[in-house]
């Protein structure tokens, strides 16, 4: 019976000058993951229809959920403004809706036409005895219903519904500006660069690959974690940039004492991503760190890798439980991806004692034992950018077996 599809842009409306700006690129957002030229779309204020026009609105609604920045929407009917038509149209409403078993019922009634002669409470009342009239599963209850039949009467109709499906939230993807999100193998970081994609931060991917050191399997879960992000970007992409980490690698594990390794690992990890970061024209580094879930992570260790760049630092999930982080990979469809038994760089070789409260002169003075500078330069030089795409699945074991043989000669 629903022949469009009302869209609530929520937070975006309270933009002032700038409204329009996220407007548009919410809209830009929904016209391409939605993906259909056979809807078509009526723009009204501080809202979006979308005219079914015959096509499948479950399809439609599975485009929706992937565009950050809406508040809510909803499967709606329009009609004639005079009573009878409204209460025809609410009463096809409510039994679309009903299944054996009754249900707390409640009707709500918005007049955005202020002139129309007859006033919400009366319209409710007048909808809610028909529908009670004409059917038996419905039981009142204006205080907590288990389904709100909504009518809202404008100068162009009415318009009948009984479900809000909650949007994302949060802003269009790229009005924030770009981050450089720091992606491993594992659950948290694609995790939170979904956050910051959905709070409007456009963002490119970089990765600290060590094959042979680490498997082949472990740069493909990489690849597919991108795939699962990229749903949310513009054009269903992503770029990866793939470091080629071995060397530094091993020259920590030469020079570096074993409780400090993951700590001088992550400052070199910091200084290339800054690197690539500014060369892309990203504003800030964006990674996984929650506080206090590994030794790495504790707030002193978080200030001495820190130390060592100066662009911003976003970290969405500072303050999460991790039994939350898993619910969101979950619900992503990334945790049976982040939970493939490869490690990466940061995992395979985990000290038994690794320090939780490393201190920036040492780490410094470790530094000093070997020439980073230059190794840092040179594997900045050697990343490989890939582009990757939400709908176009790479293989990388079926390519070869050394993964920047794979990524340099089968782009």
């Amino acid at each position: 019976m629903y022949e469009r599809i009302l869209v609530r842009y929520g937070d975006l409306t309270l933009k002032g000058r700038n409204k329009r700006i996220f407007v548009e690129r919410v809209n830009h957002l929904i016209r391409e993951k939605v993906n259909n030229p056979n809807v078509t779309y009526e723009k009204n204020h501080d809202r979006l229809y979308i005219l079914l026009n015959g096509e499948d609105h479950d399809a439609v609604i599975r485009g929706l959920d992937k565009v950050s920045g809406l508040s809510s929407y909803s499967l709606i009917t329009k009609t004639d403004r005079d009573m009878d038509s409204i209460k025809a149209k609410a009463l096809e409403a409510v039994q679309s809706e009903l299944d054996d078993k009754v249900v707390r019922f409640k009707v709500e009634t918005k007049r955005a036409d202020k002139h129309y002669p007859i006033k919400s409470p009366d319209v409710s009342k007048q909808v809610a005895a028909h529908v009670l009239r004409h059917t038996e599963l419905l039981q009142v209850d204006v205080h907590n219903p288990e389904l709100t039949l909504n009518v809202e009467i404008r100068h162009n109709g009415a318009y009948v519904y009984c479900k809000k499906i909650k949007g994302m939230g949060g802003f269009p993807v790229g009005v924030a500006g770009k981050g450089m999100l720091m992606l491993s193998g594992g659950i948290d970081s694609p995790v939170a660069g979904f956050l910051a994609m959905k709070q409007g931060v456009e963002i490119e991917c970089v990765h600290f690959e060590s094959t042979p050191l680490t498997s082949i399997e472990s740069a493909q879960k990489v690849i597919d974690l991108t795939e699962k992000l990229a749903v949310f970007a513009p054009g269903n992409k992503l770029k990866l940039h793939m470091v080629p980490f071995k060397e530094l690698h091993e020259a920590l594990l030469d020079h570096v004492p074993e409780s400090y390794n993951i700590t001088v690992m992550r400052r070199m990890m910091y200084r290339i991503s800054e690197k690539l970061a500014k060369q892309r024209d990203c504003l800030v580094l964006i990674n996984g760190e929650s506080i206090g879930q590994v030794a790495s992570q504790t707030l002193e260790s978080m200030v001495t890798i820190s130390d060592v760049v100066r662009m911003p630092i976003l970290r969405p999930l500072a303050t999460y439980d991790k039994l939350d982080i898993i619910a969101i990979s979950r619900r992503l469809d990334m945790y049976e991806i982040s939970t493939r038994p490869f490690e990466d760089c940061c995992t395979v070789y985990v000290p038994k004692k690794p320090t939780t409260a490393p201190k920036k002169r040492r780490s410094g003075y470790y530094e000093t034992t070997f020439d980073y500078e230059t190794m840092i330069d040179d594997t900045v030089a050697r990343t490989i950018t890939i582009d990757v795409h939400a709908n176009k699945h790479r293989d990388l074991t079926s390519e070869g077996w050394i993964v920047r043989d794979v990524l340099t000669d089968k782009q």
